[in-house]
C-alpha cells in the first residue's frame, strides 16, 4: 500500500477527527471511506453522463422519441392499474 500525504488546516483535522470518533473508526480510515466514496459517486456520474450523451446523439442521428406528456400519461394510467395503450413515438425536431 502506497502513502500519501495531505495537509488539513486544523479546523478541518479536528472536524474529520470528531465525526471518526463518533462512527467508531479512526480518522485514517474516515478518510479513506469519504476518498473512496467521493471517487465512486464520480466514476458513476461519469459514466451516467456519458450513456446520457450517447443516447442523446442516437436521438439526433435519427432516433425517435416519445414526448413527456405522453409517456407521464401513460405511467400514470399504468399505476393506477389501467392497461393504456403504449405511446407512439416520434422523430425529434430539429
Amino acid at each position: 500500500m502506497l502513502t500519501t500525504t495531505i495537509r488539513l488546516d486544523h479546523q478541518l483535522k479536528d472536524r474529520i477527527a470528531a465525526v471518526a470518533a463518533r462512527s467508531g473508526k479512526s480518522a485514517h480510515a474516515f478518510m479513506l471511506d469519504a476518498i473512496a466514496q467521493t471517487v465512486e459517486q464520480w466514476e458513476l456520474d461519469h459514466e451516467f453522463s456519458a450513456t446520457a450523451d450517447q443516447r442523446w446523439m442516437k436521438i439526433l442521428e435519427g432516433g425517435k422519441t416519445i414526448p413527456w406528456e405522453n409517456a407521464k400519461a401513460y405511467l400514470t394510467a399504468r399505476t393506477s392499474g389501467e392497461n393504456p395503450r403504449r405511446p407512439a413515438a416520434r422523430s425529434p425536431r430539429h
